[in-house]
């Protein structure tokens, strides 16, 4: 299976296996869900939730401050 994965300015094409999770993307890419968002296919998600064939994931980096 395949996903296409937008960070920032950066867009890639990732293989994954069947059943697996968002949270699994974000631990491959070393990124903490705890600082971002995540929007599959234009919609925000929880990162608990499996990705099939063909999803588009946007991670939108949270910014923290006061």
């Amino acid at each position: 299976m395949e996903v296409t994965v937008i960070f920032g300015k950066k867009q890639e094409n990732r293989e994954i296996q069947e059943n697996t999770t968002i949270k699994e993307v974000l631990n491959a890419m070393d990124i903490s869900s705890e600082t971002v968002v995540v929007k599959r296919n234009n919609e925000i998600v929880m990162e608990e939730e499996a990705l099939v064939d063909g999803d588009i994931i946007e991670v939108i980096r949270v910014i923290y401050g006061g």
